[in-house]
């Protein structure tokens, strides 16, 4: 069953709703039926949970992106 994201064109509110089958959706908010449907992400769902923890700073190098292909301008 997908959840849609929709923005309400008349009180701008945005939101999630789970729709089955030729349910409509209407502004939770307002209650108004115009709507626009908004491009959203997919999420996977996984056994385990990912943490993407701190950034990795590089060791070396004067800390700009190309130190790590030699490409170092910064000295």
């Amino acid at each position: 069953m997908p959840i849609y994201e929709y923005a309400c064109q008349q009180c701008q509110h945005e939101f999630e709703v789970l729709l089955r089958g030729a349910e409509t959706a209407d502004c939770p908010e307002c209650e108004s039926d115009r709507l626009v449907k908004l491009f959203s992400v997919p999420a996977a769902h996984s056994q385990q949970s990912v943490s993407a923890g701190p950034a990795q700073l590089p060791t070396a190098g004067c800390g700009l992106p190309q130190c790590g292909s030699g490409r170092c301008a910064g000295g």
